[in-house]
């Protein structure tokens, strides 16, 4: 058994025994919008909500002689090891940042159970990172990466052959999310040339278009993290080794408040639950529409391990993008009736959802924080053209991220 194809079958044969494959499911709603017959994937409905679990079950069934296994994770990763342990009965030590959401703790401890130690250390990855590979030198444990190993990628691979058998007829193009590059690597490596492909990374963390463009990894000088799955500042070495004939116009970075709006559509309209790095290949369709159009996609939606604590901000960034809500510091005099000249121009759509005042910058005037909501982006320029007919002082301060970091 020589070929990656071959490997990657035999471990989806083996993980059998452990779980059953995802499934693979037409989207009506999405094939209609993008004229395409469109299936996705659905890696959020596994065991543990991502397809993490694949890459770790096939890397420690490589080892059956280490009793320890480590890794570093704050999420989706962690949680596939920790499900893993408890299936082989191995001892599992998880390092995790402080910062790591209760939520996320209890979740990879209910997979992992009395298999698993969780470590908490470090307020950023790196120096979990760190901790965790100074005790697996100690220990002489077996380290798990997240997805820069062989055994992973072969792992991830099984997402391939899955794809392979339950279609009904050959995909035409294959949609996949980049992070650290595990998924896209086995997969890219499983099908070769035999179809076209997508490669979808979050603006604030296009490792592998900065890969591409040196031709060798690099790690992005500063990261955006909300979509948490695949915001990675440098991708591997061993999977870069599998992207690295990729071109450049296959791979999209789409923007983090864009995806918001592709969550909760997915959410309200088809009942799919994901998180932002599983919205990923559903999101960036409207990238690529004439691509696609006329052929058979399948996009992988690789993970729904969506705290709904995160719903608000979600539905906020996802407005914002929409240009349905704005945020501006309005002058107001201080006088009677000014409060009331400028609800007077609030159209029967707009909606105030903040108004906070910050400070009385002048005897006469005081600087007030409004948020607005409506129905159509376009009311926003009306409102702006009543508010300027009538004298008012204003700053847009929606897309100010410093300004908005500190007031909304």
């Amino acid at each position: 058994m020589n070929t990656f194809c071959e490997k990657a079958r035999a471990a989806e044969a083996a993980m059998r025994s452990v779980f059953p494959p995802t499934p693979l499911l037409r989207n009506a709603h999405l094939s209609e919008i993008y004229e395409a017959d469109i299936w996705l994937k659905r890696e959020d409905l596994s065991p543990v909500r991502s397809y993490k679990l694949r890459g770790a079950f096939n890397a420690m069934r490589k080892v059956p002689q280490k009793d320890i296994f480590v890794c570093a994770s704050a999420g989706n990763h962690a949680q596939g090891v920790a499900f893993m342990c408890r299936h082989f009965g191995k001892r599992g030590v998880i390092f995790m940042p402080v910062t790591t959401p209760e939520q996320k703790i209890q979740k990879t401890r209910m997979f992992g159970g009395h298999q698993i130690e969780i470590r908490l250390t470090g307020d950023y990855f790196d120096d979990t990172l760190g901790s965790a590979m100074a005790f697996c030198s100690k220990a002489g444990a077996h380290f798990l990466s997240p997805f820069d190993d062989p055994d992973v990628i072969e792992g991830q691979a099984s997402v391939a052959v899955e794809i392979e058998g339950q279609i009904p007829q050959p995909a035409d193009h294959i949609v996949l999310p980049v992070g650290g590059g595990g998924l896209s690597a086995g997969t890219r490596s499983y099908f070769g040339d035999q179809v076209d492909y997508t490669f979808v990374e979050p603006q604030g963390g296009a490792s592998l278009r900065a890969a591409l463009s040196e031709g060798a990894p690099v790690t992005l000088p500063k990261i955006d993290t909300f979509v948490d799955g695949a915001a990675v500042a440098r991708i591997g070495e061993n999977t870069f080794s599998c992207l690295s004939r990729t071109k450049l116009s296959d791979v999209v970075a789409v923007p983090e408040d864009r995806i918001c709006i592709t969550i909760v559509e997915m959410l309200n309209v088809e009942g799919i639950v994901l998180e932002p790095a599983g919205a990923l290949a559903v999101d960036v369709l409207q990238d690529v529409a004439q691509d696609i159009k006329g052929k058979r996609v399948v996009c992988v939606t690789s993970g729904g391990n969506f705290d709904f604590e995160r719903l608000p901000e979600v539905k906020e960034r996802a407005q914002r993008f929409a240009g349905l809500k704005k945020y501006f510091i309005l002058r107001l005099p201080q006088r009677p009736g000014a409060l009331k000249d400028f609800l007077n121009n609030l159209g029967a759509h707009d909606n105030i959802t903040r108004f906070e005042y910050l400070k009385k910058s002048a005897r006469n005037f005081g600087s007030v924080l409004i948020g607005i909501e409506t129905t159509e982006a376009a009311n926003f320029g009306h409102l702006f053209a009543r508010l300027d007919d009538a004298g008012f002082t204003y700053t847009d301060i929606t897309n100010d991220e410093t300004i908005a970091e500190f007031v909304i």
